[in-house]
């Protein structure tokens, strides 16, 4: 099982989204759309689904407009996504992991809030439930969040791109018939 976060959900299902930036160059990472529609092709696989947690979703239609009701329905009808409430065992999961926070006098830092944080961990909290092994993100709070509770984390960056087709087209020019 994997989950996808709101900023690789975004990158999948609108083409016009912004690609994040690569830490590597500071600079917005090159053929993102490639290395999307390639994730796509390796998910594809009938046994691979895509748990979409209901904060994730909510903040993917906020950031919809006018294409809300589409992107609902593109989720909730395509068999590879399973939407995941938070739920009573999300609670309980939850409350595990702001009581290790306690317990580590965890520090908020400048770009954080309280909110945000208990938003990421309910994420956190809701993969847990559902068994994910992995989950696609590029949020940095919430990476190190699901590194902290055992989970792999893919970041856009470190997505593979398409191989180069195992054989080249040759461009061959016929002979110019000089006599």
């Amino acid at each position: 099982m994997i989950l996808l976060d709101a900023t690789t959900l975004l990158l999948l299902i609108e083409p016009t989204a912004k690609p994040p930036k690569d830490p590597s160059t500071g600079r917005q990472l090159d053929k993102c759309r490639e290395r999307i529609e390639y994730l796509l092709q390796t998910l594809s696989d009938p046994a691979v689904q895509i748990i979409l947690p209901t904060p994730v979703l909510a903040e993917v239609l906020v950031r919809a407009g006018t294409a809300r009701n589409q992107y609902l329905t593109e989720l909730t009808t395509n068999y590879v996504f399973k939407p995941a409430s938070f739920d009573e065992r999300a609670a309980v999961e939850l409350s595990v992991i702001l009581d290790g926070d306690a317990k580590s006098k965890k520090k908020l830092s400048d770009k954080q809030t309280w909110a945000k944080l208990k938003f990421d961990r309910q994420i956190i909290a809701i993969a847990k439930v559902h068994r994910v092994t992995t989950i696609y993100s590029d949020d940095a709070d919430l990476a190190k969040c699901a590194r902290d509770n055992n989970l792999t984390v893919i970041h856009t960056w470190q997505l593979p791109l398409p191989p180069v087709a195992a054989q080249q087209e040759l461009e061959l020019t016929p002979p110019s018939d000089k006599s």
